[in-house]
């Protein structure tokens, strides 16, 4: 699983002019998987997640979680995280998981994400030609790969 996480002061996620997902101080999480990430990879990211420390303390130092403040998430489905480039022009996404394999994964990951915060976490909806409106705190942008764990 691949993600890329974004710290905001506020996110929300529309499809067909509809706002389904709207959230304030927290992180944008886009998920990407492929078709072998496991139950192993969704608890291991979704504890770097929630427990990593890019939110500042009263001394303006990234020094709290997302746990620590509280903070909200907004989770999306984003194939296009595993795109391959390397050759010509227009990128293949081969390596990403086709729906049968990434929705349960990604419905999971969801699922552990609010275990892990203790609260819901908002989506955005799998499949869906979704426009994702953010303000990044920061900026502050970190991609994590559950494959380099090391």
């Amino acid at each position: 699983m691949k993600v890329v996480i974004q710290r905001v002061t506020k996110a929300s996620v529309t499809i067909e002019r509809q706002k389904v997902a709207s959230i304030n101080n927290g992180l944008l999480i886009l998920l990407g998987i492929v078709n072998e990430d496991t139950a192993e990879d969704i608890k291991w990211l979704s504890n770097k997640i929630t427990n990593l420390r890019i939110f500042n303390d009263e001394n303006d130092v990234m020094n709290r979680s997302l746990k620590d403040i509280n903070g909200e998430a907004i989770a999306v489905s984003q194939f296009t995280l595993h795109a391959a480039t390397k050759k010509g022009n227009r990128p293949s996404y081969i390596k990403a998981a086709k729906p049968d394999v990434a929705i349960p994964l990604y419905e999971a990951f969801v699922k552990q994400l609010e275990t892990d915060l203790g609260k819901t976490v908002q989506t955005g909806e799998f499949g869906a030609d979704m426009k994702v409106e953010l303000l990044n705190d920061g900026p502050v942008t970190i991609i994590i790969d559950s494959k380099n764990k090391e």
